[in-house]
């Protein structure tokens, strides 16, 4: 299949010391129902056996993310956030439910997709479920005025050239935010890494995270790709990443 129909998702087939020991069962030809054990709680996450655009079944990445962001809980406290590739919803079900977070999910413009993850917030009792926007990368933007403060993704960077596509992107959510509200808006004092002067999170921000091995060239790609659109990297340890404007 040409690689410009696969799904930005984030969610990808997790390794089996990822998931929890939860029973999986087969039920339908298209579903599985699997339980997967996320800092100090368990999700109940129906994946697809097979999806033609790869928002499927949850990849480690997902997992270590979480663990980072639970150790980390003053960067995305009281935020606006938007994950994108967000694939089976898992990851921005778990942060609602331990930061009550204010969070959308996005992925490539399908039905199917939204659908799932609507059914997976309400088997997390979730409702009403989580806002979504379809937005396949490189397109226009649904929203000509993007007011999420913080954007988070995790293993997405499997499809190298999609990698202008998804720079593209989020340079435009990052150029073009605007806050939804000034009177509340985050503040960089507010998002600091250990508590530094110097480890000062901005706003918009990008934050990601993965596990899915990638060639260092292809790593290196992506990151050249984001400083080339003007856009800093910055590594905050355990492989995630901010990305921001200067």
């Amino acid at each position: 299949m040409d690689i410009a129909l696969f799904s930005p998702s984030s969610l990808f087939a997790a390794d089996d010391d990822s998931s929890s020991d939860g029973e999986t069962r087969e039920t339908s030809e298209s579903f599985l129902d699997r339980n997967h054990q996320f800092p100090g709680m368990e999700l109940h996450i129906r994946e697809f056996g097979f999806h033609q655009l790869n928002a499927n079944l949850l990849w480690p990445g997902s997992f270590s993310f979480a663990d980072w962001l639970v150790q980390h809980p003053h960067l995305i406290r009281n935020r606006r956030c938007l994950e994108i590739g967000s694939g089976t919803g898992a990851l921005a079900i778990f942060l609602k439910k331990e930061f009550n977070l204010d969070i959308t999910t996005s992925d490539y413009d399908d039905q199917e997709i939204q659908d799932n993850i609507a059914h997976n917030c309400l088997a997390n009792n979730i409702t009403p479920s989580l806002p979504h926007i379809k937005h396949t990368w490189g397109d226009e933007f649904p929203t000509s005025v993007p007011d999420w403060d913080l954007i988070i993704a995790s293993d997405i960077l499997l499809y190298v050239k999609q990698y202008p596509n998804l720079i593209k992107s989020l340079s435009f959510l990052l150029n073009s935010y605007k806050p939804k509200d000034t009177t509340n808006a985050v503040s960089p004092a507010d998002c600091k890494l250990n508590g530094a002067e110097s480890d000062l999170l901005p706003w918009p921000v990008f934050l990601m995270s993965w596990r899915r091995r990638i060639g260092k060239e292809d790593e290196s790609l992506f990151f050249n790709g984001c400083q080339e659109a003007g856009l800093d990297v910055k590594h905050l340890g355990n492989r995630v990443y901010s990305i921001n404007l200067p």
